[in-house]
């Protein structure tokens, strides 16, 4: 008898692997330093970006590089909930995915009408003019910024409780919070695209990015799709985008639409890792922090080190290092490839 099947073996032991994985990173707070929470917390939010940009090129075939303004207008909209309206910050997260949400409506509409390079360059500027706008906005600090009242940074939802748990400080507390809140978030976006790259919908979507005219041929509507994910994409950037500057509590335009700090380091992370693999961010993310961590002081010489070494990869791996690794050892740990099995098949589809 054969069927369709997407496990491996690889991936029966991620599945074993991964909940004590998470478990252990809950307990984490309770014998890590401050200063290794916040290099998790990095590390965790850059992964969960990197896996939103995935999904948007590696799978979707939408090159954005202007994912900066839905980080943005999501921290944005969460400083002016609680600086305007007296929010608790970590009630005021979700609002930064709707205004993200609500940002992504014009920003489709307009970019998707160009293509290619066009399309990447579109995103680019609309994400400048965001920040131009935003810039202006004086309750909020205008050009220089402003940082969340110590009221509310002293009242954030669920610190007293890590205090009382781990007998730490304030500061060290809203850390483990936020440590707390990006887990979450990385496990829910990563859960979740892997979910859609096994349905029905991941098939489409990979249709729809491999050649468009052949997807509506056999009938994928492929301008709903790109809708869809281009959507889902600005509200879980603009949520991340939220949650990283409630932990930083200090926010500015040219920090908040950093097109380095959250869309150029995304792509290096996608790139580096593998595009079009769930497993390519997570070892790209670990790639990024070890060279950032060694090569962060020597300032223009760390930006070039990092251009180099994606050049080098896109040479002599095009798929990324994940890319490379698979290809070689057959490992795949979040598979997604349907094959068909056996007596005597055993074939990919």
């Amino acid at each position: 008898m054969y069927r369709l099947t997407t496990r491996t073996r690889a991936g029966t032991v991620t599945a074993i692997i991964v909940p004590l994985f998470l478990v252990a990173a809950l307990a984490l707070p309770a014998v890590a330093s401050r200063g290794v929470i916040q290099d998790l917390f990095f590390i965790l939010t850059m992964l969960t970006l990197a896996q939103i940009w995935n999904l948007l090129a590696g799978y979707g075939g939408l090159v954005s590089v202007g994912q900066q303004a839905f980080v943005g207008i999501g921290a944005y909209a969460m400083f002016a909930s609680v600086i305007l309206l007296g929010w608790n910050p970590v009630l005021a997260i979700p609002l930064g995915a709707l205004a993200a949400l609500v940002l992504a409506v014009p920003t489709a509409f307009f970019a998707f009408r160009l293509q290619g390079a066009y399309f990447a360059i579109g995103t680019w500027v609309i994400a400048e003019v965001t920040r131009l706008l935003v810039a202006q906005w004086k309750a909020l600090g205008g050009g220089t910024g402003t940082s969340l009242p110590r009221e509310a940074t002293s009242s954030i939802l669920g610190t007293d409780a890590v205090r009382a748990l781990f007998g730490v400080r304030e500061a060290a507390a809203r850390d483990v919070m936020a440590y707390w809140l990006a887990l979450a978030l990385v496990v829910a976006v990563t859960g979740g695209i892997y979910w859609l790259l096994r349905s029905r919908l991941g098939l489409a979507l990979a249709a729809v990015r491999d050649n468009v005219d052949t997807a509506q041929s056999v009938g994928v509507d492929t301008a709903r799709l790109r809708w869809a994910v281009f959507l889902i994409a600005a509200a879980a950037t603009g949520l991340t985008g939220a949650l990283i500057f409630l932990q930083t509590a200090r926010i500015s335009p040219s920090a908040a639409f950093a097109v380095t700090d959250w869309t150029a380091n995304v792509i290096f992370i996608v790139v580096i890792g593998g595009i079009g693999t769930i497993e390519g961010p997570i070892l790209g993310v670990l790639v990024f922090f070890a060279l950032r961590s060694a090569l962060a002081d020597y300032g223009s010489w760390y930006l070039m080190t990092l251009g180099l070494i994606a050049v080098v990869v896109m040479l002599f791996a095009p798929k990324g290092l994940w890319g490379l690794i698979a290809s070689r050892k057959g490992l795949h740990l979040f598979p997604v490839r349907r094959r068909l099995t056996g007596p005597k098949i055993e074939g990919g589809i």
